[in-house]
């Protein structure tokens, strides 16, 4: 197996910019994750499950991060203009074309927790809520949660990120080519997946499934997958070129009980360079 793509998103939520290479650290990939909107209306720092038009915006850094340093990142509207993440009419300018109160921040220290805690629902019923997020039908099971971290259910992301559960995600070509071998009528777009590293010549199905569990060797950093990827609804969101198509959930609900991909924390970190091997080491 090989790195065939490497991906990262500056702002929570944002398209993101593909990558060459990536220095990785026990925080994911240099620079990913490190700005999000909050939600003046509802509370709480939100992505696109909750504003499916971020998936609209494009993030990307027009001077690299280095080190453990929070820079910039230039946004792009869907309308076309930019303007910098750390602007003083950044938060104005992002409001202005959501057409939502949001205000946008960097990381902040883990232990400002009131910055981390969720929001207020859309629904009293936490199912509801639920089903809406992962845009499931009536006759649709819920995912199975207990992999993820557990102060994921107070907290929008665990403190001091904005990574939904896990730092990194993985995904394989040959889950994406799985997907459109069912839906031969929709647009499998990496994009819509959003993994940090994209991996190439694993096994036919949805092979990245199997490797809960065990650790990966990935360029010179290691991996432990701890848990499958539940899919929501930002799989089906329209942006861009690609089209809103609530078919994907339906085929991962049937097919992959509600997956595709798979989150992994860091053991070791290092460079990942697009082409680097990917080894499966074990449990």
């Amino acid at each position: 197996m090989k790195v065939s793509e490497i991906w990262r998103y500056p702002v929570k939520s944002m398209q993101g910019e593909r990558l060459e290479v990536a220095s990785v650290s026990e925080r994911g990939l240099l620079g990913d994750r490190v700005w999000a909107l909050r939600d003046e209306v509802k509370g709480g720092i939100r992505g696109a499950k909750k504003i499916p038009d971020l998936m609209k915006f494009r993030a990307s850094y027009p001077v690299p991060p280095e080190g453990g340093a929070v820079v910039p990142a230039e946004i792009t509207t869907p309308g076309g203009g930019t303007v910098m993440s750390d602007a003083r009419d950044a938060s104005a300018t992002l409001t202005a074309a959501l057409g939502r109160e949001v205000t946008i921040w960097p990381l902040q220290p883990a232990a400002d927790l009131d910055h981390y805690r969720r929001g207020e629902p859309d629904h009293e019923d936490l199912e509801t809520e639920l089903r809406e997020l992962f845009a499931l039908q009536a006759d649709e099971g819920l995912p199975d949660l207990s992999k993820m971290p557990p102060e994921i259910l107070e907290y929008e992301s665990p403190p001091g990120t904005y990574f939904d559960a896990y730092p990194i995600l993985l995904v394989s070509e040959e889950s994406l080519a799985r997907l459109a071998e069912l839906l031969p009528e929709s647009a499998i777009d990496v994009r819509r997946f959003r993994p940090n590293f994209l991996i190439a010549d694993a096994a036919a199905g949805f092979p990245e499934l199997d490797w809960v569990g065990k650790r990966l060797r990935v360029g010179n950093c290691e991996l432990r997958v701890e848990s499958e990827c539940p899919r929501c609804v930002m799989t089906t969101l329209p942006f861009e070129d690609v089209p809103k198509d609530p078919r994907i959930m339906r085929a991962l609900v049937r097919e992959a009980d509600h997956n595709l991909g798979v989150y992994a924390s860091v053991v070791s970190g290092g460079e990942v360079q697009a082409g680097d091997p990917v080894e499966l080491l074990g449990d």
